[in-house]
């Protein structure tokens, strides 16, 4: 069971999020949530929504045997085991998964720390894989109109592209026209602590 100070930080307000968009549905959802990592969001969500059934996914090994200990220990019933899925990939290869089978898709903290065609990937994964009027929800700290505020942002680009070149914060506009290219436009920004933010997008 891996451990993540990040995920045990933010878990809860993104679980408010989510709570608030995805309570007014009156059936069973199914959420397919994309860089999975530890695992400590999943579980806590799962816990939070019994009307989720949860499909992690994680490019690592680590990553996936982190959320199957996750799973044991918790016993929760609404996760499935954790799948490999590599979202730049095309979306035929995202695990099996049929277009318009799924409700939610979430991303935490992925984009940034991701090449663009990930997000090219994650968009236009999405645009097929959720259901008419789903949503993708994403969190992480992003540019907005090709600026990066405050400086804890910038330092935070700066340290992303020193690991990798092509990581960094993605600028919200330019998802915007990845979401409304792949059949999907932007709802809402909401302001997170720690001067992140969730975007929702919902499919048309």
């Amino acid at each position: 069971m891996l451990l993540s100070p990040q995920a045990e930080r933010n878990w809860e307000e993104v679980c408010v999020v989510l709570q608030e968009v995805l309570e007014e549905q009156s059936r069973q959802l199914f959420a397919l949530e994309l860089g999975s990592g530890t695992g400590q969001h999943v579980i806590r969500f799962a816990q939070r929504m019994p009307f989720v059934t949860w499909q992690p996914s994680d490019i690592q090994e680590e990553a996936r045997q982190s959320i199957k200990a996750y799973i044991s220990a918790t016993n929760v019933t609404t996760v499935l085991p954790p799948v490999h899925l590599d979202a730049s990939e095309p979306w035929e290869k995202w695990a099996g998964l049929s277009r318009s089978s799924c409700d939610v898709i979430v991303a935490i903290n992925l984009l940034q720390y991701s090449p663009f065609k990930t997000a090219q990937g994650v968009f236009n994964g999405a645009g097929h894989i959720i259901k008419q009027n789903g949503l993708l929800v994403t969190y992480g700290a992003y540019a907005i109109n090709g600026t990066i505020t405050p400086h804890c942002n910038e330092l935070l680009n700066e340290e992303l592209r020193k690991v990798n070149p092509e990581w960094g914060l993605p600028d919200v506009d330019v998802l915007r026209q990845l979401a409304y290219a792949n059949g999907m436009r932007m709802e809402r920004m909401v302001e997170m602590e720690e001067c992140y933010k969730c975007l929702i997008f919902r499919k048309l």
